[in-house]
């Protein structure tokens, strides 16, 4: 424990040194000012990352030799890492962030699937999944979690790190952040085939299915407030800076977060392939009272949004929509305007297999151009990098690339 417990606070040293900077408080300004509606520059993040490939670098090789400090510190040669090679818009905190030990937040899911497994360094595996659920009994067999939080293992963990950072920078235990689309857990517990299937052949069973889903999220929900495990405090909201004046609610009394005073964030990458109606039909009525319940809500990932932004609009409390790689840019921020932020997902194959600096320029000035027209908030988020081919300086060339291009 002395070894490690030095190895931590170097590191802790490091981190509390970069967080005083003066550049992280006009980072969270900018941040802010952007989740406010009243952009000052496009804002740049990255995230979801090939951890597996960067670990192999010198920089990240770790030294604690107990399991739960070698955590901590992997958590914390991720921040540096990214600050050295590609910081973009991060904000480095001057805290320790410590998860805490929650149990069974599996939205009353429990996954059947064969996975494939190319490279076993990376946490991106190819997914075959049951259909377990089939027809109405399938459907009426799924039951809540008992979510739960081992209160004492955490404080035991808090106390070993306040000692070991005692003096060099704060911890502290942080909470969970709400998935509310419920579509991506059907897609886990169907092969997405029969689903699509069933929104023609047993819409019944879809609108059933539906309804349930979304009260075993409602069910979560009421147990993380009950447990005090939601968390307005936390950075990122689906792989973007979460920063808000609007956040938490006014009358929050700092210790018990309420979903109304965090961020959640919805989707549903599935109806790619379905209509604007369907859409509609099936998702934004039938989960708004859930997506509803949070203060504000991040709506949209991978599918193709910029037919049915009207429909989106019907939630009040969407705050960024996104714009994938396979979505129009120019309707996007024409059918956004002023009124959310537009969250463009750059296309992460653009560096997969080489570095394709006319593709990557082309997309985001594309995207530049529009948002200026329309006076639209926009934030540029590379995320779903599942290789840079070990070639980890392009990830760095990116960075560089994307700053010069929100900074013109």
């Amino acid at each position: 424990m002395k070894k490690d417990s030095e190895v931590l606070r170097n590191l802790g040293k490091r981190m509390a040194e970069i967080a005083a900077l003066p550049v992280q408080l006009e980072k969270r300004a900018l941040w802010s000012e952007n989740n406010d509606l009243r952009p000052v520059r496009p804002m740049v993040f990255m995230d979801q990352l090939p951890w597996g490939e960067i670990n192999k670098s010198d920089e990240m090789r770790l030294s604690c030799e107990d399991h739960f400090l070698r955590t901590v510190e992997q958590s914390i040669r991720e921040i540096l890492y990214r600050w050295v090679h590609f910081p973009c818009d991060m904000v480095v905190e001057n805290r320790i962030d410590v998860p805490k030990s929650v149990r069974n937040l599996h939205y009353g899911i429990h996954i059947s699937e064969e996975v494939i497994a190319f490279d076993p360094s990376n946490d991106i595996v190819s997914h075959k999944y049951d259909d377990q659920i089939k027809d109405f009994k399938e459907l009426a067999a799924l039951r809540e979690d008992e979510v739960g939080v081992d209160a004492a293992a955490d404080q035991q963990r808090l106390d070993i790190l306040n000692d070991i950072f005692a003096g060099i920078i704060p911890v502290r235990l942080s909470g969970v952040q709400i998935h509310a689309g419920i579509w991506d857990r059907i897609a886990q517990m169907r092969p997405a085939e029969n689903v699509l299937w069933d929104l023609a052949d047993k819409p019944q069973l879809i609108e059933a299915t539906v309804q349930r889903f979304v009260e075993l999220t409602q069910a979560t929900v009421d147990q993380c407030e009950r447990l005090g495990l939601l968390d307005p405090a936390l950075q990122y909201i689906h792989c973007s800076g979460a920063y808000t004046s609007d956040l938490p609610g006014d009358r929050f009394d700092g210790d018990t977060a309420l979903a109304k005073d965090c961020w959640a964030f919805g989707m549903a990458q599935l109806f790619s392939t379905v209509s604007p109606a369907m859409h509609d039909e099936y998702e934004i009525e039938m989960v708004k009272p859930l997506y509803e319940r949070f203060g504000l809500l991040y709506y949209g990932c991978c599918e193709p949004l910029h037919d049915r932004i009207h429909l989106i609009r019907k939630l009040k409390n969407v705050r960024k929509i996104s714009v994938s790689p396979w979505a129009d840019a120019d309707v996007s921020a024409e059918r956004i305007g002023r009124d959310y932020v537009l969250s463009c997902k750059v296309n992460p194959a653009f560096i997969a297999n080489g570095f394709e600096q006319e593709q990557i320029v082309r997309q985001m000035e594309q995207t530049i151009s529009a948002a200026r027209k329309n006076g639209t908030p926009t934030e540029f988020i590379l995320k779903d990098v599942s290789t840079v081919g070990n070639r980890l300086e392009r990830l760095d060339a990116w960075e560089k690339l994307a700053m010069r291009l929100v900074d013109a």
